[in-house]
């Protein structure tokens, strides 16, 4: 990522995407294979950077994240 503004733009972005398990032809049509492999290449970029896609959303909304039982 070119700065931090940027890597937290792509954060947010993404806690606005559905999960995979959400994307089928069902709720998506035709775009569902489409779809499911924009979400794939975002999150990929985001493990490329070290980032854990699965704790984006408790890092960008802490307040609606539930706590962990870990």
């Amino acid at each position: 990522m070119a700065d931090e503004d940027t890597l937290t733009a792509l954060k947010t972005a993404f806690t606005f995407m559905p999960q995979p398990v959400e994307i089928n032809r069902f709720e998506y049509g035709d775009d569902a294979d489409r779809i499911l492999a924009q979400v794939n290449f975002v999150r990929e970029v985001l493990v490329s950077h070290g980032i854990d896609p699965e704790e984006v959303a408790g890092e960008i909304n802490p307040d609606s994240s539930p706590n962990s039982c870990y």
